[in-house]
Order: structure tokens, then sequence, then C-alpha cells
């Protein structure tokens, strides 16, 4: 059984013309955004599967602005209609520094992406069920650490299409895109 992370019928959606069953076309990416690495997970164009794509090495300041670059370029490349950031919560379903960290990325990320949106998506368990499936597919503790921010964003998008799918609406929140400096003056 696939535990899904729940709050991925979250705020900020609307229905749309494609209701209940069906999906918006289009390649949808999902990032898991971590303090070392960021893992990135990219849907077929009909939003049936989600699969593993890419790990970005990340870290504070200059690195964090590589990888958001990096992650336009695949955007762009993939012709992503969307683009999935994990929220972290806790099992209460609180926001803490690490959720604060998400947010800020994703705000980040929409600026550099418009018009393409930006969704933030509640990844509760999506590292654990990661692990879980690593482990049952045979990779020991070092291979699993490699791979599996790429695989928790795998589960993260999955459950994004599968939101969208069973409720006819867009999962999570919609990340505003940020006002520029000096914009209106």
């Amino acid at each position: 059984m696939l535990l899904r992370p729940s709050g991925v019928f979250g705020s900020g959606s609307r229905p749309h013309r494609f209701g209940i069953g069906s999906l918006r076309p289009g390649v949808r990416l999902a990032v898991d955004v971590g303090s070392v690495r960021v893992g990135v997970a990219r849907s077929d164009p009909g939003g049936v599967l989600a699969s593993p794509l890419t790990v970005l090495a990340s870290g504070p300041g200059a690195k964090a602005e590589v990888v958001r670059a990096g992650l336009a370029r695949l955007a762009e490349q993939e012709e992503a209609i969307e683009v999935i950031v994990g929220l972290p919560t806790t099992l209460s379903g609180r926001e803490g520094t690490a959720a604060a960290g998400a947010r800020q990325f994703a705000a980040d990320l929409a600026g550099r992406l418009a018009p393409v949106p930006v969704r933030l998506v509640d990844e509760r368990f999506t590292t654990t069920e990661a692990h879980d499936a690593l482990r049952r597919g045979g990779k020991d503790s070092r291979a699993r650490r490699q791979a599996v921010d790429a695989a928790a964003a795998a589960v993260l998008l999955q459950a994004a299409l599968d939101a969208e799918r069973a409720t006819g609406r867009p999962p999570g929140q919609l990340v505003p895109v940020p006002a520029r400096d000096g914009a209106g003056a």
C-alpha cells in the first residue's frame, strides 16, 4: 500500500475544466529541497507516472543559486507545465524552520520560472517511503543516501498527480510570483 502525504488537497487550488479523473496535460517536475541535496522527479506528459530524475548538490548562498538555475534549465528542457516543491511539516501539520526554507526556495523559484506555476505540497512521509522502497529494491545505506532525495521527489509528485486526478484540482498551494524590485516605480 502506498501512503500518500496528507495535505495534498491543500488550499490555493481552483477547479478547472478537466474535472475529476483527468489531469491537465503536460510534464510536471517535483523538488524535494534539502540542505545538502535537492531531489528532482519528472512525470510523463500524461501525468500517469512520476519517476526520479536527478539529484543536485545544494547548500547555502551561491550553491542554492546554482540549484535554482539548474532547476530553471530542467523546467525549460522538460517543458514543464508546473513545478511542485515539497513543504516539510511536522506530523501535527505545523511548520518549522525547514518549511520556512522550502517556502523561500519556492518563492525564489516562482520568480525565476514565471509564468510556469510553482506549487507547495505537503511532503510528510515522502522520504520515509522513498527509503523503504529503495531498501526493498536492494539498495544499501550508501546507495540509498545518493538516491533517496530524487525518490522522495517522485513519491511527492505521484501523490500530487493522484490528488489532482481524484479532485480535478491542482494540488497544494500556488506560490505567488514575488514582485520584482523596482516594479511599478
